[in-house]
């Protein structure tokens, strides 16, 4: 396993300090707190004309109130940090951190714009696991970050609903600007999947199943998205992430320990049905593990222990799935 150095690591978490502050320098009103059942969440509360309009800001927590607080301070230094977060790139590159092509990373920075992510989306799939390089430090080889043309978006329904905000312009739209065409869906579906006319890329949004996997609306995003089994367990408490691209984009992925033991899971799943899947799903989640066993070992039990009280399916996928990990990987997870 190798890693990044210490001024790469820097630079990385100092990037993703300033693109957090950016996302309250530019109120246009004044910050409000509402609380919908057991959370707080605040928004931008400002009038246009005689109408009061509220754009979602984030879930309340110690760091935002932050932010919040000294919002004005923040705004007047919006230069500075644009010209620091450029800096702040250039360094990440001299230390070679992978980015994406120019097509995938521009998409996600359109999506960014539009408030994909502010908006409860999350990054799943193999560019969250190449995120998470940052994150943790991680110096990936190509064959760890095989390239793919998918982009995988998640949200939770209810959540999209209870933000009640929209994306602006709508994700469609954007997806439409880069010549993206919904893919039909079986029995005249709603299409949750989305295709480039002039290439390969495929964007799918997904949505965890309380119950039956189906077609589920994610209004927020104002798209209809995939309900799949288990995927509640990897998009609980995501984190804030940077993509290397221009002066840095903000993005939301998985925490890394609940990706890890997801993609164990998923892993099982794919037995018999897609091994060169399989194999990828259980290579990501090895190097995580690795990772995690050395610099977070109290949350990757934590993570591990709440898979195996999700109930009988996931414990006995889950024990499967550790059975083939390396003895000293297994010697990382509590028993």
């Amino acid at each position: 396993m190798n890693r990044h150095s210490a001024i790469a690591h820097a630079a990385y978490h100092d990037l993703l300090r300033l693109l957090l502050d950016d996302r309250v320098s530019d109120l246009r009103g004044t910050p409000s707190r509402v609380e919908r059942g057991a959370r707080v969440y605040w928004y931008d509360s400002y009038r246009v004309g005689s109408e009061v309009r509220k754009t979602y800001i984030g879930e309340d927590s110690d760091a935002l109130r932050a932010r919040i607080d000294r919002h004005q301070q923040l705004r007047a230094e919006t230069d500075a940090r644009a010209t620091e977060r450029a800096r702040l790139v250039r360094i990440l590159r001299a230390e070679r951190f992978m980015s994406l092509d120019a097509t995938t990373a521009s998409l996600i920075a359109a999506f960014a714009q539009a408030g994909v992510f502010r908006l409860g989306g999350t990054i799943v799939g193999t560019h969250a696991f190449r995120l998470y390089e940052g994150e943790l430090g991680l110096a990936y080889s190509l064959d760890a970050t095989a390239q793919t043309g998918d982009l995988d978006i998640a949200s939770f329904e209810r959540l999209s609903l209870a933000l009640d905000d929209r994306t602006d312009p709508p994700v469609q739209d954007v997806l439409r600007d880069f010549a993206f065409d919904p893919v039909p869906a079986l029995d005249n579906a709603p299409a949750w999947r989305w295709r480039q006319t002039r290439g390969q890329a495929l964007v799918e949004f997904l949505t965890p199943a309380f119950g039956d996997e189906g077609i589920r609306p994610l209004a927020a995003l104002g798209v209809t998205a995939q309900a799949l089994h288990h995927l509640n367990y990897l998009i609980a408490e995501p984190i804030h992430a940077a993509l290397v691209y221009r002066s840095g984009v903000l993005v939301q992925i998985p925490r890394p320990e609940r990706f890890a033991i997801h993609k164990l899971i998923v892993a099982e799943r794919r037995a018999g049905r897609d091994r060169t899947k399989a194999q990828k799903d259980r290579a990501q989640a090895a190097m995580l593990i690795e990772a995690l066993a050395e610099d977070r070992p109290d949350d990757l039990a934590l993570a591990y222990r709440e898979a195996l009280a999700m109930g009988p399916k996931w414990r006995e996928r889950l024990e499967n799935a550790v059975t083939r990990l390396p003895d000293a990987l297994r010697a990382a997870l509590p028993g």
